[in-house]
């Protein structure tokens, strides 16, 4: 058969140009349609394909170091806290450890179908994709297991491949571990702000409590800082800040009563809770003494570096009163005579405050000077200060063990003097300062602290120091006094008895120091009973005739620097006891 000639076939498409476009799609609708899904078909398992392959070519990554640095916090006698030391504000807590209502209201907070999604929003993915595309404001809404992954296994990167990865490592994550696990990683990670990473370090920072003592108002307050911490870091000072997060506080346990998280009466009795000020009073640098201290003991205890201890995660609880170094730095604040400054002449007026547990050696007060961001250096503890008239009630009895260097010693740090007092008020039993009582790491006890003792005084001896520190009257009684009268005589000799046939008094009040009258340069000032010695000392340099050295000062004499030691040890007293005296 002869084939269709040139013409043939343009007088054909010159008919199938007449036909209507309409005519035409119909005929050949069924074939497009076909094309078209087949086209789709292989669109879909390619893109299945890659997804299949992508996710087994993922890893899941290990968190960043910072993630996992740990720092070590410093707790008071009762557990308050101090401080911490180490490069990020984080220590872990076992989810057992954060109560469950706290959980629920992270979830409440953040992702209401944590337990039940797959680790991934697909609206939050499709949110996200769409802003990177039209150069939109960056997207949120991401799961909790999204959000692991972005804090603590990604860079914090804004793209669409870095945000494709974190959807398929959040996936991956969520089908080989436990959603406990993961919901343990994002609470020891998140920001809360205030510069803590993770639960606990914010429970502490915002409340003053660990993790597991937070209450049902505490955690709904917490899970709510997280959307914007840098925001709400500073509820509980800024009254819009707090206004705002009350608001959201609020929406959260309307949350969590409605899933069951909570019951109704819990919802009812829940009230706004109060914070920790922000950002820390001038208090919390005067701490900083304390954590030096403490610190340098705790890593001699366990034998590792300071930089070691305060990337270790551990929690040291000290011997100190808290509320007793507060109440002292705001006391000693007042004290004209003991603040630190200068002069018109260049003299630099200090103060330091020690007191310990006779007998036992547990440091429970150290005021190292007034402001630590000013001066490190802890006048309490490595503040070489003029005894003089000080090291007088030892005089004439027989030193043993670590008093035996006393009397050659001009100028004992505080600490060392106040610990040679407590053995007098110990009945001659010297006890090693000590500021650690134990270290903890992972709920595990590492250390535990056993008073050293030993034997300095016979009793008799003893009772002659103490016999030689007491004065007649108290610190109250003797103001009237001209300071020449009321510390520069010497002990009456006759009046102490050859053998401790007297019973001891129940405090001893004593004040001594370095030059005399109008030439003060030293004062110490110390009450003590069988349970507490309490030393405050004031002394003065200003700089040597070498460069970077200081030679002693005369105290100023208005007021009185015998009255203002007296007077502030009365007050520090009264604090320390509960007395009225």
């Amino acid at each position: 058969m002869k084939p269709p000639s040139g013409s043939h076939r343009a007088r054909v498409r010159a008919q199938l140009r007449r036909i209507p476009l309409r005519l035409r799609l119909r005929r050949t609708r069924g074939r497009l349609l076909r094309r078209l899904l087949l086209a789709l078909l292989a669109l879909i398992a390619t893109l299945c394909t890659a997804a299949v392959v992508a996710y087994r070519l993922t890893d899941i990554p290990d968190p960043h170091p910072e993630t996992v640095t740990q720092s070590t916090v410093f707790v008071d006698d009762k557990g308050s806290y101090l401080g911490r030391r180490g490069p990020v504000d984080r220590q872990e807590v076992p989810l057992s450890q954060v109560p469950r209502y706290v959980q629920d209201a992270v979830i409440a907070a953040e992702n209401r179908s944590f337990r039940t999604d797959d680790g991934v929003s697909p609206r939050a993915i499709a949110r996200a994709v769409l802003a990177s595309l039209t150069g939109g404001e960056r997207q949120g809404g991401s799961t909790i297991t999204q959000q692991y992954v972005k804090n603590a296994l990604l860079t914090p990167e804004q793209s669409l491949s870095r945000k494709a990865r974190e959807a398929l490592i959040a996936i991956k994550l969520d089908r080989t571990r436990s959603k406990d696990d993961i919901l343990a990683g994002y609470l020891n990670t998140v920001y809360f702000g205030r510069g803590s990473a993770g639960i606990q370090a914010a429970s502490r920072n915002y409340f003053g409590v660990d993790t597991r003592n937070l209450t049902v108002s505490q955690g709904a307050a917490l899970a709510s800082i997280v959307n914007i911490p840098s925001y709400y870091e500073k509820a509980g000072s800024d009254p819009e800040v707090t206004a705002t997060l009350k608001s959201r506080w609020t929406w959260v346990l309307d949350a969590m009563a409605t899933s069951g998280a909570i019951t109704a009466k819990q919802r009812a009795d829940a009230t706004f809770p109060a914070f920790r000020f922000y950002p820390p009073g001038t208090t919390e640098g005067q701490r900083q003494y304390m954590i030096d201290v403490a610190a340098k003991e705790a890593a001699d205890r366990l034998g590792i570096t300071e930089d070691q201890l305060a990337r270790g995660g551990y929690t040291v609880h000290t011997t100190f009163d808290l509320a007793l170094q507060d109440a002292t730095t705001e006391a000693v604040k007042n004290l004209k005579a003991g603040k630190s400054g200068k002069d018109s002449k260049g003299t630099t007026l200090h103060t330091a405050v020690v007191a310990i547990k006779p007998g036992d050696g547990a440091v429970r007060l150290l005021y190292g000077g007034s402001d630590y961001a000013r001066q490190p250096f802890n006048d309490a503890v490595g503040g070489a200060v003029e005894a003089g008239e000080a090291l007088a009630p030892f005089g004439k009895v027989r030193l043993d063990g670590p008093l035996t260097e006393l009397r050659k010693t001009a100028a004992p740090t505080p600490l060392k003097l106040a610990s040679a007092y407590a053995t007098a008020a110990a009945n001659g039993l010297y006890a090693t300062p000590y500021t650690i009582t134990k270290i903890t790491r992972d709920g595990r006890q590492v250390y535990t602290a056993h008073p050293d003792t030993r034997r300095a005084l016979d009793e008799k001896e003893a009772f002659m120091v103490d016999m030689q520190m007491s004065k007649t009257g108290t610190p109250d009684q003797t103001q009237d006094q001209t300071p020449d009268k009321a510390t520069d005589r010497a002990p009456d000799k006759e009046a102490i008895p050859s053998t401790p046939t007297a019973q001891k008094a129940p405090q001893t009040f004593f004040t001594a120091g370095a030059g005399g009258g109008i030439t003060r340069r030293t004062l110490w000032s110390t009450t003590q009973d069988s349970q507490l010695t309490l030393t405050v000392v004031l002394f003065a340099d200003r700089p040597g005739e070498q460069k970077n050295t200081t030679v002693p000062a005369q105290l100023p004499n208005d007021p009185s620097p015998v009255e203002s030691a007296e007077e502030t040890a009365a007050q520090i007293w009264r604090l320390a006891t509960g007395g009225t005296g």
